[in-house]
């Protein structure tokens, strides 16, 4: 909200040399945000300048300028600028003549933009200034056309101030309102603020004017549809004025005052209500008497009806849709945006002025549905004094005959529902409980009665109070939003500041522990952490599944068995939690991956160039089960049993917290004397290992399956646990139409863990091992055996099998081609033999390696080649 110093000043007394930060800091001490200070950015000598004569000079190029004598001082007295009183000006309209007076930017002027005036050589005269238009002054949109004082209703002589006479000199405060305080608005609702946080007198402009009731013109309220058994419309106000002059300009003190306000001027009648709007905070409206087709009637739009509203466009209505209608249909929107067919125009004499009162709920969701935001329905949303109705039409009558010329007449309607006040109960004692602070009943009290509130006694004692509050506070409906009010108005500065102190001995859980370690250490390695949205579609759901639970593959149209228990076969849809109000309808669902996060973060940045990415989320997913959610919902402003609570978390689905990485583009960048290498599925493999082995896990790596990973190119990730291995992810190479669907350039490399089961499983304690001073002896082995045969398995039988003499032993070739037999692959280990208390012989390393092939040769009939 901007509100000029000047206007604010009608209704609160304001210090003589009031500065705008000054006005900031009070308003900011009863709530509000300051956001910044709104000045007419025009500087330097802009005066009055009386036009001597005006000669018309057809140039080559067929533009026609007139070279101008103009008076910018009295006779003999030097100009603002220190220059003659007497300027010859070259000016390009032709709205004006000699003997008018007009505003005059002198050289050392600067107007907005940063436009700087200075004496130019231009169409073979030397121009010693400017005169100004509205457009060139930021105080409205003509261009064509120079201000003339006198169609103002200015009259000032050469040489005096035309900013202080168009208002440019005004200054303007904006802050930030909050929704729940809708009668911030406007500048009624912040001068009453003002005098709250300063104690000056405030003066009420809803009471400056005596509103008279209009009779005569049919008005219904015919709300079929009411949202949440309460009307779409409880008051309809209505008044005449006829004989209007629309040629008449709007004063040059309002235009000023709405520019200051961020509303631009458009003809009188509009600026009227543009006026009347921001003063008091009741939207108006003026229909073009002559083109209304009988009453009025405020109703639901019909099914397929249309309107075309004031910005042109035409719009198929929603049968939610509150509308103003005639005989002829629907002729506005009610609370938004009024209809084109019954505008007010240039040939307009006749008005009918509209104050009326709607549901909030009922606008914001039009307004909504339209995407057609405007500024009657920013205040009708968050709720409008009904009691301002009848002032706020008065007003604008008011103004439409001083200002337009017009006559009251006693034609209108006021089809008003009676206002009942609601009554909150306030015990007193409360307050301090809630603020934690130390202010007296006598305080309380007093600063309910100050924002308007009526206050009677519960008790005797007075330990209670009844507080009724105004018309124009519907935010305080709870006893809670009046504890807030007191704390507001008395002074947050009084509400002490204190620490909470940790219990002694205590500090993170091991498992927080060791998460914010995996985090430390996985982002050290070069992955950059992100934070992505929990939202995900159908679609999205379809794709990555549940994330580290394998799937059966599919081998010849033929769903193979997993020995992974509960895993998700391929194709089957993947159970999610469902949102009942999702932000965005199309990602309704609660993510079972971190997946789909990071692929639609890398697919933003890649769509800015940024192709190599090495990225890794830390984040809960939302496992849903049976019994979720509730409809009992505890009452607000205090604080739930044990039960309670205990339901409510009964009623929240499981979320395990999972690790996730992606890999993107080029691993090594080409530089000089260095080949590029783009990111493979080994390198998720290592990111996979380094957050085990940041909690001290050790991963068991087998060939896996998963409906978004290339079936040749997925490991499936396990955990030993005493009666064999537990899955707790997947690693690999996303399907390559799934990285071509998501826009994704290349190969696309990615992980997924069950963090909080890797934290659970993994040892409480790290295994460590004595380093032996001994030399190591090492021998290469390579067994034959079937294609088929995973090679991690074949090393961790050979592992077993040659005991605990072999201390590493690792694959390092994967061989099929000429002399190894169709069907079947030559696997190379490399293997490292240590003793912790004697130097190795050579026969005793090959024992043990001789003990592994036996051990092969038993489990996978592998032969030791030649």
């Amino acid at each position: 909200m901007r509100v000029p110093l000047s206007w604010l000043g009608e209704y609160v007394e304001l210090p003589a040399a009031v500065t705008p930060e000054q006005v900031h800091a009070d308003l900011v001490r009863v709530g509000f945000e300051e956001e910044d200070i709104r000045r007419f950015d025009v500087t330097g000598p802009v005066v009055v300048g009386e036009v001597l004569s005006r000669e018309p000079e057809e140039h080559s190029n067929g533009k026609t300028v007139n070279w101008c004598q103009v008076r910018v001082a009295p006779e003999g007295e030097l100009a603002a600028d220190g220059g003659a009183d007497v300027r010859g000006i070259v000016c390009g309209a032709h709205n004006f003549d000699a003997g008018d007076r007009v505003v005059v930017s002198l050289p050392g002027a600067v107007l907005p933009g940063g436009f700087e005036i200075s004496a130019r050589k231009t169409y073979g005269h030397v121009s010693d200034g400017m005169i100004a238009s509205a457009r060139e002054l930021t105080l409205g949109d003509d261009h064509d056309g120079i201000i003339v004082l006198s169609r103002l209703g200015i009259d000032a002589p050469a040489g005096a101030d035309a900013k202080a006479l168009l208002g440019l000199d005004q200054t303007a405060v904006e802050i930030n309102v909050t929704p729940d305080r809708g009668y911030a608005f406007s500048i009624r609702g912040v001068a009453r603020e003002l005098s709250h946080a300063t104690g000056a007198a405030f003066r009420d402009p809803a009471f400056a004017v005596t509103p008279v009731a209009g009779t005569g013109f049919p008005v219904t309220l015919d709300d079929q549809a009411p949202i949440r058994e309460r009307a779409g419309a409880t008051g309809f106000v209505a008044r005449t004025v006829r004989g209007i002059d629309q040629s008449r300009p709007t004063p040059a003190w309002m235009v000023a005052r709405l520019q200051l306000a961020g509303i631009r001027s458009l003809s009188l009648e509009v600026d009227i209500s543009n006026y009347v709007m921001l003063e008091l905070g009741q939207p108006l409206h003026a229909y073009d008497l002559a083109k209304l087709n009988g009453g009025i009637t405020v109703r639901r739009a019909a099914a397929g009806e249309t309107l075309v509203t004031l910005d042109g466009q035409e719009r198929t209505l929603h049968p939610e849709d509150l509308v103003i209608a005639d005989e002829s249909g629907a002729i506005g929107l009610a609370g938004v945006m009024g209809g084109e067919s019954t505008k007010a125009d240039e040939s307009t004499t006749d008005v009918l002025v509209e104050a009326a009162t709607f549901d909030p709920v009922s606008i914001a969701r039009t307004a909504r549905r339209h995407k057609l935001s405007s500024e009657a329905s920013k205040r009708f949303e968050r709720g409008v004094d009904p009691l301002v109705a009848r002032a706020a039409a008065q007003r604008m009558v008011e103004l439409l005959v001083e200002l337009a010329g017009g006559t009251a007449d006693e034609l209108g309607a006021e089809v008003v529902a009676p206002w009942t006040p609601s009554e909150v109960r306030l015990p007193l004692a409360r307050v301090n409980g809630l603020t934690g602070a130390d202010y007296s009943d006598a305080e309380a009290r007093g600063a309910v009665e100050m924002i308007g509130c009526t206050v009677t006694e519960a008790d005797a004692a007075g330990t209670e109070l009844i507080v009724t509050p105004p018309s124009w506070r519907s935010d305080l409906g709870r006893t809670a939003d009046l504890i807030e009010e007191i704390a507001r108005v008395v002074g947050y500065d009084r509400i002490p500041s204190v620490l909470p102190v940790a219990p002694p001995g205590r500090g993170l859980t091991r498992a927080q522990r060791l998460r914010r370690r995996a985090a430390n250490v996985v982002t050290a390695a070069g992955l950059d952490e992100v934070q992505s949205y929990p939202f995900v579609s159908q679609a999205q759901l379809d794709a990555f599944g549940a994330g580290v639970e394998p799937v059966a593959p599919v081998i010849d149209g033929v769903t193979q068995e997993v020995a992974s228990p509960g895993h998700v076969a391929a194709g089957a849809p993947v159970p999610a939690v469902k949102l009942a109000n999702a932000l965005d309808s199309e990602f309704s669902f609660m993510r079972r991956s971190l997946l789909p996060g990071l692929v639609t973060a890398a697919r933003r940045n890649a769509s800015r160039g940024l192709t190599d990415l090495a990225l890794v989320e830390f984040g809960a997913v939302f496992v849903p089960a049976a019994g979720l959610g509730t409809a009992d919902v505890p009452p607000l402003a205090q604080k739930p049993d044990t039960e309670t609570l205990d339901a409510l978390y009964a009623s929240v689905p499981a979320q395990p917290r999972r690790a996730a990485g992606l890999l993107l583009g080029e691993a090594v960048a080409k530089q000089a004397g260095e080949t590029p290498r783009a990111f493979d599925w080994a390198d998720a493999l290592d990111a996979a290992r380094t957050v085990a082995e940041a909690v001290s896990a050790e991963l068991v790596v087998t060939q896996g399956a998963h409906r978004a990973f290339h079936p040749g190119r997925t490991a499936e990730l396990s955990i030993r646990v005493d009666d064999g291995l537990e899955p707790v992810g997947v690693a690999g190479e996303l399907l390559p139409e799934l990285a071509a669907d998501s826009h994704l350039p290349g190969r696309v490399m990615a992980f997924e863990l069950d963090l909080d089961r890797l934290i659970e499983l993994a040892p409480r304690e790290p295994e460590t091992h004595q380093l032996s001073t001994y030399p190591a002896a090492t021998q290469d082995l390579t067994l034959v055996v079937d294609a088929e045969v995973p090679a991690g398995d074949v090393l961790a039988v050979v592992t077993v099998g040659a005991g605990a003499l072999l201390e590493q032993a690792r694959i390092v070739d994967d061989y099929r081609g000429t002399g190894i037999p169709e069907g079947q692959k030559a696997l190379t280990f490399a293997l490292r033999f240590r003793a912790a208390d004697r130097t190795l012989k050579a026969e005793e390393a090959s024992e043990a390696k001789l003990a592994g092939v036996a051990a092969a040769e038993l489990a996978f009939d592998a032969k030791l080649r030649d």
